[in-house]
């Protein structure tokens, strides 16, 4: 079945002739009519009929690169030429006019745009609802959440209604998501896969980055978004992710877990990644019980400060239309002095640098990709883990501060499943700028594990 093959596969037979991009395109917007209206992963679908002229043209044409025929849908928090950009709020918005950065570098691999995947409003918090489009339900239980911001694009490549997905990621968009629906994400090094918008420097604690189902794919799709461009000053040079090695043999692995009690998390998480770490073994790696030394009581003030900042630093609308997501961190950067934001930077760098330490020793440090299982679909956030009471939207996220505050790549990588099926994943926090281990890290736990294997069950019926 066209659909269950990998994106590598996928490119192959495209390349061989062995299938058309007519008969592609074809498979998959039979998956998506077979699939999303149970989950409502995609949205803003373009109609059947051009979508089928588009893979026409393309089997017409000579392929331009390894997504050739590919159908692909934007996160809805991005710009695809020709299509609305709702953020999950704007009703009607006009079409696009040009394709963000990232976007025209996989449409120029040979992508066909077929429509855009789901997102909360303005890409605020881990579950994806909004009033524009509604909420998009998890690919393995559809009365849970599908995580967020991502959410949309992680059930469409759990489903198969997509071969690969973009994402990006300010507080764990490509970190829970994928561990929520089994399949990998990556948040890459800041400046990898680069963005052009009005302001260059100071807006870089949120990428964006692949979802895909195996590390060879989600390699491939780094690479088509990344590299380096002269009006984003911040971006890293261009990098091989190519023939990547599953010999990981040696290296050391710091388990952070809770954060030594630290963060409250739901015993099923610590159940599930923690029977996780024996796969290291078999991997020839190392599992040391590890925590940087930096007071963890600075953790959440320091995040804080650096998301109220950002993301509460302007109204797109009226305050009374706005989610209480927004409400929050706008009434939060209301407070902040500059003053305030030079002190949390202070905090910010001394996590760095507890981090650099950390690394002299380990090389990858791993901690759940969430504190709780998918929760309630029809909840807004948990309120409280256990006998602790959530303090904002985002306070059972605080576990994926860490690789945010320190601008380091992060894999999520699935860990396994509850003993009520549902699945939940490992954050392994890499190196700064090291993308590429944490991609061969992938490659070998796939080979190790089976847990990608492990289908949905609307893909068993």
């Amino acid at each position: 079945m066209i659909v269950n093959w990998s994106a590598t596969e996928l490119s192959a037979a495209i390349r061989r002739k062995d299938v058309s991009c007519v008969e592609v395109m074809t498979a998959y917007l039979d998956q998506i009519e077979r699939l999303n209206p149970s989950v409502n992963a995609i949205v803003a679908l373009r109609p059947r009929s051009s979508l089928l002229r588009a893979a026409a043209a393309a089997d017409q044409a000579e392929p331009t690169g390894w997504m050739h025929g590919f159908p692909f849908a934007v996160k809805d928090l991005a710009d695809a030429a020709g299509l609305p950009t709702s953020a999950g709020f704007f009703r009607d918005p006009p079409p696009a006019v040009a394709d963000s950065l990232h976007v025209a570098r996989i449409r120029a691999a040979g992508a066909i745009v077929i429509g855009k995947t789901n997102v909360p409003e303005f890409g605020l918090g881990s579950h994806t609802y909004n009033n524009v489009y509604g909420t998009t339900l998890n690919a393995y239980d559809q009365t849970r959440s599908a995580g967020g911001s991502s959410g949309g694009a992680a059930v469409a490549v759990a489903l198969r209604m997509l071969p690969v997905a973009d994402g990006s990621d300010f507080m764990g968009s490509l970190r829970n998501p994928p561990g929520w629906n089994n399949v990998l994400g990556l948040r890459p090094s800041v400046g990898r896969v680069p963005s052009i918008a009005d302001e260059v420097f100071v807006a870089q604690s949120g990428v964006e980055g692949p979802i895909a189902r195996t590390a060879t794919d989600l390699a491939a799709l780094l690479q088509t978004m990344s590299g380096y461009h002269p009006r984003a000053p911040l971006s890293l040079p261009d990098a091989s992710f190519t023939s990547l090695s599953a010999d990981v043999r040696g290296r050391k692995v710091a388990w952070l877990g809770d954060l030594g009690g630290y963060l409250p998390m739901e015993p099923a998480v610590l159940q599930v990644t923690r029977a996780a770490l024996s796969d290291f073994a078999g991997l020839g790696i190392t599992v040391t019980e590890a925590l940087p030394d930096f007071p963890l009581e600075d953790l959440w003030p320091t995040w804080l400060t650096l998301r109220h900042w950002l993301a509460g630093s302007d109204a797109p609308a009226p305050i009374e239309t706005l989610k209480p997501e927004l409400v929050y961190e706008l009434d939060g950067a209301r407070g902040l002095t500059a003053a305030d934001v030079l002190a949390g930077s202070v905090r910010r760098s001394a996590l760095y640098q507890a981090f650099r330490k950390l690394f002299e020793t380990y090389d990858y440090a791993v901690l759940p990709t969430a504190q709780v299982m998918p929760f309630d679909a029809g909840s807004h956030w948990p309120s409280r883990i256990g006998e602790v009471e959530m303090s904002s939207y985002h306070r059972w996220m605080e576990v994926s501060t860490l690789a945010t505050l320190i601008n380091a790549p992060a894999l999520a990588m699935p860990a396994g499943f509850s003993t009520d099926g549902l699945p939940i994943g490992l954050q392994v926090i890499g190196r700064n700028h090291d993308d590429r281990s944490l991609l061969e890290l992938a490659l070998a736990w796939e080979h190790q594990t089976a847990w990608v294997d492990r289908v949905p069950p609307p893909l068993l019926t």
